[in-house]
């Protein structure tokens, strides 16, 4: 599967582009602030129907701009498919593939797998628990189409029963049947994320350090770890002892939207005990696992965005990652920096075709080196 071609107008700072893009490599390199992540952001759009870095649709539309339309041209399994997608201020969003509008936009998740590694990665690490919640639920949804459908209805469920405790707590009452309602459709919704979740998080764990242990140079060993009030609880037994607790909180304190994923180097944690350097290999390790498992699931290469991934790798780390890039059948990989030496070094030492494209102020052309 690859992206044949792409066209933008009034996306970010790009009044009117059309590329077309290398089936297997396609470098972009410029200067700061003149786009080249805003082209990445566009193909994750077209895979995920919103940005990766900006999900509030009418901020992503371009300055001197009404709307913003984004298209590309897919093929896959030698079929050719269009991804058209158009956003309006006051206006709702326009999704659609060959002609045809979703009904839901949950069901275009997965038709276009995508796999990106960014700065903004470096969320997993430093923020809450939701972003590493947010993380594993995009892996799986990928692939699993009736896991969103599930986290959808959790989700939903989970504020009705949020809304009921308010009331009690507001209205100093309680009717245990009326929270036996949505309980009843809480606890299977919860077990069955809390099973997949479990399952993807051992099957990314050895992909993942074997990932690491090649751009590392074998040098730490590390490891991740699904943490569940599951775990050591039935989900209906966490709901009825903690009654009166998330009645006086006026939320539902367990379950699966409180879990979390630790991430550890050498036996700690990586967010206090981790140079820059090492958390930069640790979620490049961990994004590539991901990309390696899906590629297993969904029968397809995904597309392997990689935004300013060199930064902040010592040349050691550096070169690891780009024999590993050079050493697995990846698909097709869009990659952005500022370093055109740099550049030059990725397209000599990793053997497969490629274009590179310079980028300025939102005009974008191919060059040779």
């Amino acid at each position: 599967m690859f992206l044949k071609e792409l066209s933008l107008v009034g996306f970010k700072n790009y009044d009117s582009v059309e590329i077309s893009f290398n089936p297997k490599l396609n470098c972009f390199v410029g200067l700061n602030a003149q786009g080249k992540t805003n082209i990445l952001d566009a193909i994750y759009y077209l895979s995920f129907c919103k940005s990766y870095f900006n999900p509030v649709d009418r901020q992503n539309i371009g300055l001197n701009h009404d709307f913003f339309v984004c298209q590309g041209e897919f093929s896959k399994n030698n079929e050719i498919h269009k991804v058209y997608c158009a956003v309006k201020k006051n206006v709702k969003k326009v999704f659609r593939k060959n002609k045809k509008d979703y009904e839901k936009l949950s069901d275009h998740i997965g038709e276009f797998p995508l796999v990106i590694i960014a700065p903004y990665d470096t969320n997993l690490i430093l923020e809450g628990s939701d972003i590493r919640r947010k993380f594993l639920d995009g892996i799986r949804a990928q692939y699993d189409k009736k896991y969103l459908q599930t986290l959808i209805q959790y989700n939903k469920v989970l504020l009705q029963r949020n809304a009921l405790l308010k009331y009690f707590s507001k209205e100093r009452t309680y009717n245990h049947d009326q929270l036996m309602v949505w309980d009843q459709q809480l606890i299977p919704l919860g077990e069955e994320l809390y099973n997949k979740r479990k399952e993807l998080v051992m099957n990314l764990q050895d992909v993942f350090q074997k990932n690491y242990n090649y751009i590392s140079g074998g040098k730490e060993p590390v490891q991740l770890m699904y943490q569940s009030s599951l775990h050591q609880n039935s989900f209906s037994d966490l709901l009825q002892s903690n009654i009166q607790q998330d009645i006086h909180r006026q939320f539902t304190n367990y379950g699966v939207h409180k879990d979390d994923l630790d991430l550890f180097i050498n036996g700690f944690p990586i967010k206090k005990f981790a140079s820059q350097g090492q958390q930069k290999s640790y979620l490049i390790a961990l994004k590539l696992a991901q990309l390696e498992f899906l590629k297993l699931t969904v029968g397809v290469n995904p597309i392997l965005l990689l935004d300013d991934v060199f930064d902040k790798l010592d040349e050691q780390r550096v070169k690891h990652l780009l024999s590993l890039l050079n050493s697995n059948n990846f698909g097709q990989i869009f990659l952005t920096d500022t370093d055109v030496n740099r550049v030059k070094r990725v397209v000599q030492e990793v053997d497969m075709p490629n274009t590179v494209f310079q980028v300025s102020n939102g005009n974008v052309k191919s060059v040779e080196f």
